[in-house]
């Protein structure tokens, strides 16, 4: 497994964990090692498709969405707001890294074509 990869799983792990941890604090008692340990096998495994962006996405959500809250509606509200902010991040996140490669693949094709076409445009002059 190379280097990038295994940042990848243990920076989804600890994301993933810790929101894993912040659930069962919520929920209470027994559901704490549940929900960490459900957490950290969902980070892990998103972590190993590469999801780094994501992770990125799902932070930068969660702190906005807890700001928001807090402004709006004062400290009790930072941790509905937080994770709220969480999973329209990560929605988010999904919706533009889809975005993002469609364009690259649009622009791998079009080079592609250009090239094809300027080989038979040379086979034609030969």
């Amino acid at each position: 497994m190379s280097q990038a990869k295994i940042i990848d799983v243990v920076i989804g792990i600890v994301v993933m964990g810790t929101v894993g941890s912040l659930i069962g604090v919520l929920m209470g008692g027994g559901y704490l090692p549940v929900a960490v340990i459900i957490g950290i096998l969902l980070g892990g495994g998103v972590g190993m498709f590469g999801g780094r962006r994501f992770f990125l996405s799902i932070f930068i959500g969660s702190i906005l969405g807890g700001l928001l809250a807090w402004i709006l509606g004062g400290v009790d509200a930072v941790t509905v707001g937080a994770a709220s902010g969480a999973a329209m991040g990560g929605f988010l996140g999904v919706q533009a890294s889809m975005i993002l490669d469609s364009m690259a693949e649009r622009k791998r094709q079009a080079a592609m074509a250009a090239s094809i076409a300027e080989d038979k445009a040379t086979k034609n002059e030969a």
